[in-house]
């Protein structure tokens, strides 16, 4: 690729922001600081490939790449990222790819260019395992550069700014999103003002009504505030100084739109009602100060009960420091202040932005997170157990769930503080210190006294998990546990636990599809091996299990196996053991009245041995008496004794004579860990893929699984086996299974 030229033939067609005419000047007089030409020849090259590419609202397109890489300036940026952010979208939007970036401009700034590229595609969509996916992959990025995601919350923000010109249903689509997912993920990154302000744009689109009118109201008492919060300011900073405390800063700041409209909705009361509308806000330079001025506010000011938290000595898990209390302030209004240190209120405002971890020595390898690093806990555990689930909605839920900064801070014997989910128990607390204290709790001490399981814990509490070698999980911790890894281990011993059981029954359901001659062999084959891997699992004993609780359906093997197969030549297998899908090509092609073709005019019956559906290969066999031809599926045992002469081939039409779906009836019964819900939720999956249930029954015992029976109307096989598929991800699924019929 030829070099890159300044385009300082014609004039620009957007006015740039100053920071950025000061490099293109700098750049002009001296070429030899690297910072500056990095970032200069990035606009340069983006400016190149986005010329004649305009937004929605009619402005060239370069200003959202500029814009962008502003707010990472903001944000205290290195050079790679704010030339990722004039580069971010190059990849997707022109025929330039992630190498020639790399050639241009280094292997750091690719790096973020992709990983950006890939998120770009994040978007909610209604196929649940496409988002999930999105979600695995953003998730993979942040842990290999954690950079990636904050030039993607750049490029959300100045997205949600310039929002106005997108149709409205686009609109509340990015606000969805952004409330649900970029909010949360930015407070995690401890990006105070990009979170507030991702939230109250969020707000603006997604509740216009109620943002206008809170604007309004805000608006208003907007004197009255100010003039209230300078004197509280006033009568402090005098008695500050009298106690020789240096203040670096004191200011009030309105709280976001968003905030007031949220503390609205869960206390149940009107604007009027919700006096703290701001906050005062003290820095100073020590630690030491900080306390100093906490006991001067509460001398001044009297405290309100229970409204003091010390974000000092416990800080939050995105590293967030400051002292907050609640006081009643003038004319009997609570005010809240925060205490901080300059450098504590630097973290707040642009978290992680604010102290990159990185080595000087430069390369990809020095973006990544520390495992000693616990400002990202919270990523590690989503990497840990978002593997563990592969139900894709359960995922998704769990997510979101997740990524909210709502916890609960207790603590070890040891005196280790564990920041868990709010309304955490012992168990999740068990779960969080290792995956064998939990497997093996008999149970638990609060603050010294003995605990019921399902307690829940509060801030402070110490927490002491007692074990003991022989014991193990019950189902009924499914219940009340909060945290998606105590959820997710627990599934995982009950699959482990069977583990032999489930293998048997995977080797019965794979040797029925593929028959008996040379199945064993198979098993100890490098193919078979070859398949196992292809499917996620280390070995064949692995698959085998995960296909008798339920982990991957036999449709998905026996298609892995195909493919082993065929690439290995080994046509044979294949042939003689896999039957073929494709019609006889004898059998009728056109259309008629009768279900099935082949049969015009004849007396026939769908035989109950194997109750084959549309989809499955079926054969008609010619039987005596009165039931005429019996239609079965190709692969059914019952076949192997019938004489060829009786066979006639046979096909499916899906249409009846009025133009409606025929729909058979089919009996599944499905294991499951047993717990409250667990019914209604399979029936959700069930009514998801719009089939209907015509009987349902559930047979439980203690401390075993439940089994559900269930007769569902279905359209052919390909329905059926999406639905199976979608029950057997199910993480309390242990197995499915279809009762007098060819199973999946």
């Amino acid at each position: 690729m030829n070099a890159v030229t300044f385009p300082d033939s014609k004039p620009l067609d957007i006015a740039l922001p100053d920071w950025l005419n000061e490099c293109l000047i700098s750049h002009q007089s001296d070429q030899n600081n690297q910072d500056i030409d990095l970032i200069c020849r990035a606009f340069n090259f983006a400016y190149q490939l986005h010329e004649g590419q305009t937004r929605k609202s009619g402005e060239p397109y370069i200003a959202h790449p500029v814009a962008v890489a502003g707010i990472l300036r903001d944000l205290g940026g290195d050079k790679a990222m704010i030339a990722a952010g004039f580069l971010h979208d190059v990849v997707e939007d022109t025929n330039v790819t992630v190498e020639e970036i790399e050639e241009m401009f280094g292997q750091e700034v690719a790096l973020l260019v992709e990983g950006v590229t890939k998120l770009s595609k994040f978007n909610f969509s209604n196929k649940t395992e496409q988002q999930a996916e999105n979600f695995r992959r953003m998730f993979l990025a942040m842990a290999r550069d954690i950079r990636v995601i904050v030039v993607k919350l750049a490029d959300r923000l100045h997205n949600m700014r310039t929002l106005e010109p997108l149709r409205p249903e686009k609109q509340r689509r990015i606000a969805r999103e952004t409330k649900e997912i970029f909010a949360p993920l930015a407070n995690r990154l401890g990006i105070w003002r990009v979170k507030w302000e991702l939230e109250d744009l969020s707000f603006k689109y997604l509740e216009p009504e109620d943002y206008r009118e809170i604007q309004n109201f805000v608006s208003e008492k907007r004197i009255d505030r100010e003039t209230r919060i300078e004197t509280v300011k006033n009568t402090l900073q005098k008695r500050l100084d009298d106690m020789e405390i240096q203040v670096l800063e004191l200011q009030g700041r309105p709280k976001h739109l968003y905030g007031i409209y949220f503390k609205m909705q869960r206390q149940n009361k009107g604007f009027h009602e919700i006096y703290d509308l701001a906050a005062l806000r003290i820095i100073v330079k020590t630690n030491e100060e900080c306390y100093r001025a906490l006991a001067v506010v509460h001398d001044v000011f009297k405290p309100m009960p229970g409204r003091f938290k010390d974000y000092i000595g416990l800080p939050k898990p995105n590293r967030y420091q400051s002292l907050h209390t609640t006081v009643v302030g003038l004319n009997g209004r609570p005010l809240e202040i925060q205490i901080r240190t300059l450098e504590m209120h630097h973290i707040a405002e642009y978290g992680i932005a604010a102290h990159w971890k990185y080595k000087e020595t430069g390369g990809s390898n020095h973006t990544h997170f520390s495992n000693e690093d616990e400002k990202f806990t919270w990523l590690r555990q989503l990497l840990d157990w978002q593997s563990d689930l592969k139900d894709d909605q359960e995922y998704v839920d769990n997510l979101k769930e997740n990524l909210f900064d709502d916890d609960v801070y207790v603590f070890t014997p040891n005196g280790d503080v564990i920041a868990l989910s709010r309304g955490a128990t012992p168990v999740d607390f068990a779960y969080r210190i290792h995956t064998e204290v939990g497997n093996h709790m008999k149970g638990a001490r609060i603050n010294g006294k003995w605990s019921v399981l399902d307690q829940p814990l509060h801030n402070g509490d110490i927490v002491e998990i007692i074990t003991q070698k022989n014991c193990h999980p019950s189902i009924d911790w499914l219940n009340f546990v909060v945290t998606p890894t105590a959820r997710n281990r627990i599934r995982q011993w009950f699959k482990r636990s069977r583990r032999d059981e489930n293998m048997a029954r995977g080797k019965e359901l794979l040797e029925k599809e593929l028959g008996k001659n040379g199945f064993e062999a198979l098993l100890k084959s490098q193919p078979m091996q070859t398949v196992a891997e292809k499917c996620n699992y280390q070995s064949v004993d692995d698959l085998l299990a995960g296909l008798g609780y339920g982990g991957i359906t036999l449709n998905q093997v026996v298609n892995r196996v195909r493919e082993v197969t065929v690439t290995n030549q080994k046509q044979e297998v294949s042939e003689v053991n896999l039957p073929s899908a494709s019609p006889s090509p004898s059998c009728p092609t056109k259309p008629n009245k009768s279900p099935i073709l082949g049969v015009e005019g004849l007396v026939y019956h769908i035989a109950g041995c194997c109750k084959p559906l549309p989809g499955d290969p079926i054969i008609g066999v010619v039987t005596r008496g009165k039931r005429g031809i019996s239609i079965h599926a190709q692969n059914c045992s019952n076949l192997e004794n019938v004489a060829g002469e009786q066979f006639i081939p046979v096909r499916w039409n899906t249409v009846d004579s009025k133009g409606c779906v025929t729909t058979y009836p089919v009996d599944v019964q499905i294991e499951a860990l047993d717990r409250v819900g667990v019914l209604k939720d399979i029936l959700l999956r069930v009514s998801d893929h719009h089939v209907n249930v015509c009987n349902a029954g559930v047979k439980t015992g203690r401390n075993k699984p439940a089994i559900i029976n269930l007769r569902i109307e279905i359209r052919d096989r390909q329905q059926l086996d999406y639905l199976v598929n979608s029950i057997n991800n199910m993480s309390d699924v242990l197995h499915i299974h279809r009762v007098n019929g060819v199973d999946f």
